[in-house]
């Protein structure tokens, strides 16, 4: 698990093809390294990956070939700057919300203007992801806990105020960029409970009105 608050921005060193797989291994720049293990997590753009090679400005991980289609770990090369976070302990302070690593899908900036001393960014997501997001909700985008300003349909936007945007790669964020979303797991799993006994059948879908009709709601 981890916090959505980054604690460094490193740089892939390089990404070697192993068949379908490729191992990645990423500079870690000024993530403390120190009281890190093979086979501990870390974040990378907000995926959970696992540290098997390990050295004071570095660590290697495999990336599987589901992980690099779900995400846009599979777009990087080397060079490209990556937000970092270690797995969170019980000592740490939770700043963000809980984050599991566990990638949704991939939205993709639509729109980037200053609001003050801030930015505001706007996102569109997968349709299948839209209704995991709600206004005033936890969404964590590249790794990063934020807070959502408000929907509109498949679409939603955030505010990103200064120290997040020198902290993290937001700041190289411009229309089109694509990025890796995690929905706030507490609504994934209440859909799951919602669905109750339906949801061991083969072909069991989300929450949907004909759902919700034909177990007693009604719109007015």
């Amino acid at each position: 698990m981890f916090t959505g608050i980054i604690q460094a921005v490193g740089r892939i060193r390089s990404m070697e093809r192993r068949g379908e797989d490729v191992r990645l291994r990423v500079e870690t720049a000024a993530l403390p390294m120190q009281d890190t293990r093979r086979g501990d997590s870390i974040a990378v753009n907000g995926v959970c990956l696992t540290a098997v090679v390990l050295d004071d400005a570095s660590f290697e991980a495999d990336v599987s070939n589901e992980t690099l289609e779900r995400t846009s770990l599979g777009q990087l090369g080397s060079g490209s700057r990556v937000n970092l976070e270690k797995a969170l302990t019980p000592s740490t302070p939770l700043g963000g919300h809980l984050v599991s690593g566990h990638v949704d899908g991939m939205g993709e900036v639509i729109e980037r203007c200053q609001d003050g001393r801030s930015w505001r960014f706007a996102f569109r997501v997968p349709d299948r992801l839209a209704r995991y997001i709600a206004e005033k909700g936890s969404i964590c985008i590249d790794g990063v806990s934020l807070t959502v300003n408000g929907v509109n349909g498949a679409s939603f936007d955030v505010n990103i105020v200064p120290h997040t945007m020198d902290a993290t790669i937001i700041n190289g964020y411009r229309v089109g960029t694509q990025v890796n979303l995690e929905v706030d797991v507490i609504a994934r799993y209440l859909e799951r409970l919602m669905l109750g006994e339906a949801a061991a059948a083969p072909d069991a879908g989300g929450i949907t009105r004909d759902f919700l009709t034909r177990h007693g709601y009604r719109a007015d």
